[in-house]
Formats: structure tokens, sequence, C-alpha cells
């Protein structure tokens, strides 16, 4: 079989156990999907419908490693989260269709440009500048999983100190009940990926910082931040 250009660049992710990688479509992402964290973003975590934004697929970072500093912020912030994967086509599914539709788990990082986040915000803008650009979406290795995790600890330490950390059941919507709700505005399926949202104690890395996020039975993802490419 001849490679294309399209085999070389089209982003994928390693799957536990298999020697087959799993090809990225699209990435979508929760917004506030823990109590604590809407609070310290200013918001009230009240069970309002989920929202969401996305981010380009070449913004993952498979396997972690280093990543450099992003251009036009001074304030890039660390965010965890558990992501998962679809393994089949949904749409307008209930939460237990959505259920099935699972194809496995990793660990993931939502890194932000909080500064030109919050400014577009402030100006009813959307946030691309400040959640979709390069090595923005760090992500572990993909274990399958016959049914969504829905509990389980979630950390992440930056030098060694624990700067956040939750449990999975404290999301306000579920991985199914995400599924669910998102399949009602798209045709989800294979390749598409979901950053779940992230617990509260978000906050600001830099240069020469070593990040390690941590859930329960889904091993480790290390990340350190290097000086701007």
């Amino acid at each position: 079989m001849t490679t294309t250009l399209f085999d070389l660049v089209h982003p994928a992710v390693k799957v536990v156990g298999e020697s087959a990688l799993y090809p990225v479509r699209r990435i979508f992402c929760v917004g506030r999907n823990y109590a604590g964290h809407a609070r310290e973003m200013g918001s009230d975590p009240s069970r309002e419908p989920p929202f969401y934004f996305t981010k380009p697929a070449d913004a993952l970072v498979p396997g972690g490693g280093p990543i450099p500093y992003p251009p036009g912020t001074s304030n890039l912030h660390h965010e965890i989260e558990l992501v998962v994967a679809l393994a089949r086509p949904v749409f307008r599914c209930s939460a237990e269709e959505g259920a099935k539709a699972v194809f496995g788990h990793a660990i993931g990082l939502d890194m932000t440009r909080r500064d030109l986040q919050f400014a577009a915000r402030d100006k009813g803008r959307p946030w691309c500048l400040g959640k979709a650009f390069e090595f923005s979406a760090p992500i572990s290795p993909l274990l399958p999983s016959a049914s969504p995790i829905l509990s389980g600890r979630i950390s992440l330490e930056v030098n060694g100190e624990i700067r956040q950390s939750g449990d999975i059941n404290e999301m306000i919507w579920s991985i199914p009940e995400v599924i669910s709700h998102l399949s009602q505005y798209y045709h989800l399926g294979l390749g598409d990926l979901i950053y779940t949202g992230t617990p509260e104690g978000v906050g600001p890395v830099v240069p020469g910082d070593r990040l390690v996020g941590r859930i329960d039975g889904l091993g480790e993802l290390s990340v350190s931040i290097t000086e701007e490419a």
C-alpha cells in the first residue's frame, strides 16, 4: 500500500495493546463541567445544558513530552481532563446509547491562553485564540473500554506539587449525558474525541515547568514546557 501525504499528517493516537492507531477527526471540549472549576471561573455551576468549544485535530500532542510556550500570551494555564473516544456513529441518541458508543479513554490536557480567552469572553467573541492553538491538546494513549468511566481520581501536579485534584463523579454532566447532548447537534462517531472538562485548581505554567496528570486506571501523562518556539 502506498503511503500518502494525508497518511503522514493525519492526527492519530496510540491505543494500548494494539498496533493500529486511533485516527482523530475532531476534538470537542466541554466547558466548565465541574462545579468547583465553574466557580473559580466566576460562573454559577448550575445544571444548565453543557456548552462546547473545539480544537483542531493537529493541536494534539500524542504521548505528551516537551511543548513550546505558545506565542501571544503571558498567562498559559493547565487543565487536566478525562478524554473519551467514540467507536461508532451516534446521532440524536439517548444517554444509554451514548454509553455504548465509547471506544476508550485517555488523559488529556486542555492548555489555555487564559488572557486571550478572557479578552474574547469579555467582548462576547469566540475563544479560538485562547483555546485552539498548536500543542494545546496533549493526550496519553487510549485505553479501550466497554463502558464509560464514571468515577475515579483525576489530578495534576506541577513540579511535584498537586495543583488539581478531584473525582470523575464530580462532573456536572457524565460522559453518556455529554455524548447524548452533543449528538443532538452533530453526527458523532469514530474519530471524535471529547475532552470532558477539568476540576478546580487551574493555574499558570512557565517554561521549565513539568506537568504530570493522572487518572485512576489510565496511568499518567507527562508534559514539559519549553521556551517559545
